[in-house]
């Protein structure tokens, strides 16, 4: 099943392409390796959590703004390389959550991109990953996401 087929059986749509909002593009290809930018959850433009995870913002909140920042870096890929079905494999993620200080599941917000990444690309989805709970984000965001992809050439 393709990407494209796999998005609507899962009733997604991959967002336009984000913007960067300061000097770096958002994503970057090194031969047959794509880097993303990091990845906020912005929707239309807008970032959908603010705000520290454990404070003002629920688990279920970063959870959903997590699936999102993992849904721009797809598309920041896709602005790339044009078709998400070149994708060989998901190498490693990067997931950073803006953290009270009493909140410690970090892994668990980072666990809603990494479940839609297999679900999206089955094996080749499975990835390496680092979840890092930080004091605060760019504009705030409760979270943000890059990845890094191995591409077919």
């Amino acid at each position: 099943m393709s990407f494209e087929e796999k998005l609507k059986e899962l009733n997604l749509t991959l967002p336009d392409p984000p913007k960067a909002i300061a000097s770096y593009i958002p994503a970057n290809k090194i031969g047959n390796l794509i880097f993303t930018s990091g990845q906020l959850p912005l929707k239309d433009g807008k970032l959908i959590s603010i705000g520290r995870v454990g404070e003002t913002v629920t688990i279920e909140q970063a959870k959903l703004a997590m699936k999102q920042s993992c849904l721009n870096a797809l598309s920041a890929t896709k602005a790339l390389i044009e078709d998400l079905d070149k994708i060989k494999s998901i190498i490693k993620l990067t997931a950073f959550v803006s953290s009270s200080n009493e909140f410690f599941e970090q892994h668990l917000v980072a666990n809603e991109a990494s479940e839609l990444l297999f679900q999206l690309f089955g094996e080749k989805g499975r990835h390496a990953r680092s979840a890092v709970g930080l004091n605060a984000l760019p504009l705030n965001a409760s979270v943000e996401l890059e990845m890094i992809l191995e591409i077919n050439d």
